[in-house]
């Protein structure tokens, strides 16, 4: 198997999407691999453009029928995972895949795909910086704030698990960075 997958994780406001984004611009013939959800789209998101949205119902099938790559629960009947088309879709186009997922989705996308796999850990330069990040977004309420920040710790206890590991304390220099590991992965 000569196609790759590049993982890229970390804690809401670490800056994984921003990262995910810019590389994405490049070329280096990757393609983004959308997730699948159960979630209800929010205000301007579109089925296959985001998420392919499927129903909580439709979902439990397709865990059944063995459809995904990797999948969690993350609350009840708000499923997330990575489905096989996908990927196999991404690579009949001759592209490589990246994700953009949470670090236990990471993590066993990793343990699948071995050494196929790029796993990358995006970390905010200290957790007051996150919190801060996550702030001026403006989109969380503040339980759902507390939420997120929780949830950063458990998935910060987890780094250690990837490949690599980028301090986004500067977007230029983290930027670079993630070209470089994804170059370096390529050419193996």
């Amino acid at each position: 198997m000569k196609e790759k997958l590049f993982i890229f994780s970390a804690p809401s406001g670490a800056g994984k999407s921003t990262l995910v984004q810019h590389l994405m611009k490049q070329d280096l013939g990757l393609e983004f691999s959308i997730s699948a959800t159960s979630r209800k789209p929010r205000e301007g998101e579109e089925d296959g453009r985001e998420y392919h949205f499927i129903s909580p119902e439709k979902f439990r099938k397709m865990i059944k029928e063995d459809a995904f790559i990797e999948w969690e629960e993350v609350y009840p009947d708000q499923f997330y995972g990575t489905l096989y088309s996908e990927v196999e879709q991404i690579w009949k186009r001759g592209k490589h895949a990246i994700f953009d997922i949470d670090v236990v989705g990471g993590l066993n996308l990793k343990k699948k795909y071995k050494e196929h796999a790029c796993a990358i850990f995006i970390q905010a330069p200290s957790h007051e910086t996150l919190e801060q990040r996550l702030r001026s977004r403006g989109t969380d309420d503040e339980a759902s704030l507390k939420k997120r920040l929780g949830k950063a710790k458990f998935e910060m206890s987890h780094k250690s698990n990837f490949d690599h590991i980028i301090i986004n304390d500067s977007l230029e220099t983290a930027q670079a960075k993630a070209e470089k590991i994804v170059l370096d992965f390529l050419a193996l």
